[in-house]
């Protein structure tokens, strides 16, 4: 079960990429093993040493009751010290920020979110993004209508 945030790829070129553990509630892991958690809109930022994901959507549980959880709010990331002040470092740069890659529960059950360094991409570059997917699409229908 993984939760992409495809709109990421098509934004941002990434510079570096790191995995961190998820502070969460009860009825939250319970909605991401559901898969009822988008990466949309989502981004990360530094403060006092802590990294925070913010705008990150888990849908309240079904189940849950009074105990459910606000589905919007700053979730706390699980990263080394090291890796926090490159991080910091990294983002005094102009252009780079922290974005949310994907979302999944590994195999001892815990939700991980992959993040990445990125920097934005320009007008062009996108267009060039668009342009080699296009490219690589046609060649594929290609090599399946090709007959031997």
């Amino acid at each position: 079960m993984i939760i992409k945030n495809r709109k990421a790829e098509f934004d941002y070129f990434f510079l570096s990429r790191y995995t961190a553990g998820i502070v969460l509630t009860g009825t939250e892991i319970k909605s991401i093993r559901q898969s009822k958690a988008s990466l949309v809109d989502s981004y990360c930022y530094v403060h006092g040493r802590e990294v925070w994901v913010k705008n990150m959507y888990v849908a309240e549980y079904f189940y849950g009751s009074f105990n459910n959880h606000r589905t919007r709010r700053d979730r706390k990331l699980l990263l080394n010290r090291r890796e926090i002040i490159r991080l910091e470092q990294q983002l005094k740069n102009p252009g780079v920020t922290i974005v949310p890659l994907q979302l999944y529960v590994n195999e001892q059950g815990r939700a991980k979110l992959e993040i990445a360094l990125a920097r934005g991409k320009k007008m062009y570059d996108k267009r060039n993004t668009m342009k080699d997917r296009d490219d690589r699409r046609e060649m594929d229908r290609a090599t399946k209508n090709y007959k031997y």
